[in-house]
């Protein structure tokens, strides 16, 4: 794990666990692996291609629990969240530029994960400090923790009107939708610019950290 000590060097992780070297087991933790894709293919653009959603998260299965499924033993419910009906798992994926995070949590809980670089969106920030009730733009911290409070709940981008993000400290937070709680950290690789990963669930859970870095 000693490249996952260099990329999470924020002081907000506390209350995070670094996870061993192996896979982990299914249990009560939030278990969130972070993955570093450095052999992407490019458009005709020179941009990165990002991975599906479906292989993302079927990687990630392999990587963090051991087990080897295919895209058909993923499903969505109405509300587009992902499980893993079989191995009784939530699960949610996020990716921007060459990182992705993908989150499992225990199938009885809702699990939302969002990745967001610091690059710059100041009229989609003003638009969601409106919607957040501030007299100021909201922060790309909140951005990310409103896009994983989406993709764990019933919320949408046309409802989302009216959500409340407690202030920011280490740890889960409060909502003021249901029993939604977030929590977000800043990821610092050496020489690249900070990501913002954020987390919501419908219950507080221990966070377990695991890193896998792709050639």
């Amino acid at each position: 794990m000693g490249a996952l000590m260099g990329l999470l060097l924020d002081p907000g992780l506390a209350g995070y666990t670094l996870a061993p070297d192996g896979p982990s087991a299914a249990g009560e933790a939030v278990n969130v692996l972070v993955s570093r894709h450095r052999g992407l293919p490019r458009d005709r653009m020179g941009h990165r291609l990002s991975a599906s959603g479906r292989s993302l998260i079927v990687g990630a299965l392999a990587t963090t629990y051991g087990v080897r499924v295919t895209a058909g033993h993923l499903a969505r419910d109405g509300h587009k969240r992902w499980s893993v009906p079989s191995l009784d798992l939530s699960a949610s994926v996020a990716h921007v530029g060459t990182y992705s995070a993908v989150a499992f949590a225990p199938a009885r809980r809702a699990i939302g994960v969002d990745l967001q670089d610091e690059r710059d969106r100041p009229n989609a920030l003003r638009w969601l400090g409106d919607l957040l009730g501030r007299e100021e733009p909201a922060t790309i911290r909140d951005f990310a923790e409103c896009e994983a409070l989406i993709k764990a709940s019933h919320l949408t981008k046309e409802t989302f009107a009216g959500t409340r993000l407690p202030a920011w400290r280490p740890g889960w937070r409060p909502t003021n939708t249901g029993t939604y709680e977030v929590r977000s950290v800043v990821l610092r690789a050496e020489g690249e610019p900070p990501l913002h990963l954020a987390l919501a669930c419908d219950a507080p859970a221990p966070v377990r950290f695991h890193h896998l870095e792709e050639e």
